[in-house]
């Protein structure tokens, strides 16, 4: 009994309680707008809570350590999903990114899921092959880089630009973070470069060069009153009764997409500084985690990849709104009213939680068996790990 009280200390010592209360401002004020413009969508959102809440309990509790098998089998089955939009999606609004489940009818979209299983993937492989101090060579990168490219052109096909783009920015973003030689990113950056003339020309869609029209020439009508919204909003917003843009449907989406111009005209510059701040917070705390556990690649490619998962979705986000990027239909993370993007950073915050929480816990160790010798002076117990 006493072992187990030691285990469940040791738990609750390892969980990191401040990523989850850095979570609680965002939810807080994000409710609090979507409930003045639609009391049923406020509704809807506490139920999107509720299960992102049960996903991060299941994401917790999975012994992601012991049953490392789970996670190229779960890549490869999300890729065959992605593979079967292809030929099985259901197409709405002219793009073909989901796949209807039988019976109950309900949809579903592998792009999300994939963010999950690529990072998964990333860190299982870079745990089982760590790089040297000098940085990964030519040949891990290329098969590392494998695993982000063949999901982001699947994706990129649906079409899905905006998603795949994210994917991929994470993607590699974490293996700067990881190591890899200087050489590569500059034969990266030169090929890239180069070769922009012709992905624009032969890669993009006319609707997607179109957007890039738009953005470059006079703003589009989204944009617009996105502004006026935000400039309206002062240095401490207007009464609700006041914000017309949104209270008079002005500005569109504005619970989803475009809810960042509503909060800066509720809330004024005061309230899109402390927002901006909570992110960049938890951008940092993530960051952070990553380098601390500098030996741990879990952990490592979970904490980062998670962080830019957050600086690209808000950077996008924010940078749409104030007319600065094309429009693309990426939430402000974890604060856009909406269920998908609630349930799959939940899913990605119960992982890191279980890496980080269970570290100890003989259970989730490879090396359990050791738990059944008893401690001696030439075997130290697990639990004296530090």
């Amino acid at each position: 009994m006493k072992n187990w009280f030691q285990f469940d200390r040791r738990i609750l010592q390892q969980f990191n309680f401040i990523l989850i209360l850095q979570l609680i401002p965002l939810f807080v004020i994000s409710s609090y707008l979507v409930l003045e413009i639609q009391p049923r969508l406020f509704q809807k959102q506490m139920v999107y809570y509720a299960i992102s809440a049960l996903v991060f309990l299941v994401a917790f509790l999975i012994p992601w350590r012991q049953y490392k098998w789970l996670i190229p089998l779960s890549y490869w089955v999300n890729l065959v999903l992605l593979l079967s939009v292809e030929f099985f999606g259901k197409s709405i609004l002219g793009a073909q990114r989901w796949i209807e489940i039988p019976v109950v009818g309900l949809t579903l979209q592998p792009s999300e899921f994939i963010k999950i299983t690529v990072l998964m993937m990333l860190g299982y492989i870079i745990t089982r092959n760590p790089p040297p101090e000098s940085g990964y060579g030519f040949r891990m990168f290329i098969k590392l880089s494998f695993y982000i490219l063949l999901p982001f052109v699947l994706i990129a096909k649906e079409p899905d630009l905006g998603t795949g783009l994210v994917l991929l920015l994470t993607g590699f973003g974490v293996l700067f973070i990881i190591g890899i030689q200087s050489r590569i990113w500059l034969v990266l950056i030169l090929v890239v470069g180069l070769s922009a003339p012709l992905l624009y020309t032969y890669g993009l869609k006319p609707y997607q060069k179109q957007r890039i029209a738009n953005f470059l020439g006079e703003p589009s009508y989204h944009v617009q009153q996105s502004l006026i919204a935000i400039g309206s909003g002062g240095l401490n917003g207007q009464e609700r009764d006041d914000a017309t843009q949104t209270q008079l449907k002005f500005l569109p989406v504005s619970s989803t997409d475009f809810i960042f111009a509503y909060l800066g005209e509720r809330l004024g510059f005061v309230g899109i500084l402390s927002v901006i701040f909570l992110y960049i917070w938890l951008i940092i705390h993530l960051l952070q985690i990553s380098m601390a556990k500098s030996k741990d690649y879990f952990v490592k490619v979970l904490a980062s990849g998670i962080a830019f998962l957050f600086f690209i979705y808000m950077g996008v986000n924010i940078s749409m709104t104030i007319g600065l990027a094309p429009v693309v239909g990426l939430p402000l993370p974890m604060f856009s009213h909406g269920g998908t993007s609630f349930i799959i950073f939940s899913f990605l915050f119960g992982i890191l939680e279980n890496l980080l929480a269970f570290r100890f816990y003989f259970m989730y160790n490879s090396d359990s068996k050791i738990t059944m010798i008893k401690p001696s002076k030439r075997i130290r117990h697990p639990l004296s790990v530090n």
